[in-house]
């Protein structure tokens, strides 16, 4: 059976695509182009979210620099983003933005800086003055100004630069919720391969299954559509032929391209389709474990999540998974055998970790259970997903995620 039987016909939907993104080899240079937008829009000050390396390793920093001194345009750098970032960090960032006059924000590099980027554009709007990322995150009030926002993006994994989603920790509770809203949408994206060559091995690796997972649950949640598992199925062909290339050969340009090509297609995928239990659940382990790697922390739930959802979709899944698991025939009854296959695929390419690995034990699962349930935002994840998410059925995926499956 084909997945079109899966699709409500009957329901509207939104197809979500609001950033124009500058993609291929030579994309950076297309910074002058949106430098000269700022000034014609009367922005000649900016604050850039980033962190202590990327930003010139890269090489952004020689083209976005000598754009902005040409016509200009003042700025001021925050490089303290770390991975996971907090609301303190944000803070401080937008106390930046302020001291300047800030009247946009730049992010450079990947999920990260690129969602402090957009919290702080929230925050630096004048609607908002009175707000801290404390308030933002803990929904004090709705989100619906920021300053523009240009995302230059520097990992294939996370989407962020093409959608209206951020994330940020809030240390003190443990919780990592998520920010929805159509006023993060980056007024520009630069996709451009060239940045990615440097990205290191266990990085291409993690921002790759991050991708992965973004159309894993996209297309398999109770909104999903036609064009959300076109996306998918794309995707998930992409990065299972490229990721190991990219490895391999970190400096090969065509892969680094496709690679990004589906990492961005995979942020509309989910932009449109929405997430669920990988994410809802990842985003407790690295709360707790802050330095966790977000793709990681997908990486290890993946498998136990695609033996829990399988059943309900197999028709969908059966298509996105063909490249890794060839053979599948789309029956509820293969569940096992397509979690397995993508566990080995994803232990072939030297993901093994597990959550015993990274010192989770069957001690922290109710307390991780807890987190998926009651931060603030992911009862939104899990409410769309395509089985029911009980506090069993979380548990449950938890604790098969914490060694293989086979």
């Amino acid at each position: 059976m084909n997945w079109e039987s899966k699709i409500n016909i009957n329901q509207v939907m939104e197809i979500r695509s609001r950033t124009l993104c500058y993609f291929g080899i030579g994309a950076l240079q297309k910074v002058n182009d949106i430098c000269d937008w700022l000034k014609n829009k009367g922005i000649d000050k900016v604050l850039v979210c980033t962190d202590k390396t990327v930003y010139k390793v890269t090489g952004v920093w020689d083209v976005l620099e000598p754009a902005m001194k040409k016509r200009g345009i003042a700025w001021t750098v925050f490089d303290e983003v770390v991975p996971n970032p907090t609301v303190d960090g944000i803070d401080k960032a937008v106390k930046m933005g302020k001291d300047l006059g800030a009247g946009a924000v730049f992010g450079i590099g990947g999920g990260s800086p690129i969602d402090t980027c957009k919290s702080a554009a929230v925050l630096l709007h004048p609607d908002n003055a009175k707000y801290n990322a404390r308030d933002l995150y803990t929904f004090k009030f709705t989100a619906e100004n920021a300053v523009p926002i240009i995302a230059i993006n520097t990992t294939h994994g996370t989407g962020t630069e093409v959608d209206r989603f951020a994330v940020a920790s809030i240390p003190e509770l443990e919780y990592k919720p998520c920010l929805v809203g159509d006023c993060i949408y980056p007024i520009f994206a630069i996709d451009d391969p060239t940045v990615l060559t440097g990205l290191p091995a266990k990085q291409t690796l993690y921002t790759g299954i991050d991708a992965l997972n973004h159309v894993n649950e996209a297309c398999t949640s109770l909104v999903t559509n036609p064009y959300v598992v076109l996306l998918a199925e794309e995707t998930a062909r992409l990065v299972a032929r490229y990721l190991p290339q990219a490895v391999a050969h970190p400096d090969d340009l065509t892969a680094r391209y496709y690679l990004l090509y589906a990492s961005m297609i995979a942020g509309i995928d989910f932009d449109n389709g929405l997430l669920h239990f990988t994410h809802a659940m990842e985003h407790p382990l690295s709360a707790v474990k802050p330095d966790l790697p977000h793709g990681l922390g997908l990486a290890m739930l993946l498998p136990a999540v695609i033996k829990y959802t399988y059943p309900a979709v197999p028709e969908i899944l059966s298509a996105v998974y063909a490249p890794m698991v060839p053979g599948l025939k789309g029956v509820p009854g293969e569940a096992e055998e397509c979690a397995v296959g993508v566990e080995q695929w994803l232990f072939n390419l030297g993901v093994t970790e597990k959550l015993l690995d990274m010192g989770y034990t069957e001690n922290d699962l109710d307390k991780l259970v807890d987190l998926a349930f009651n931060t603030p935002s992911l009862d939104i994840l899990l409410g769309v997903a395509p089985i029911k998410a009980t506090k069993e059925v979380v548990r449950s995926i938890f604790e098969d995620s914490l060694k293989p499956m086979a």
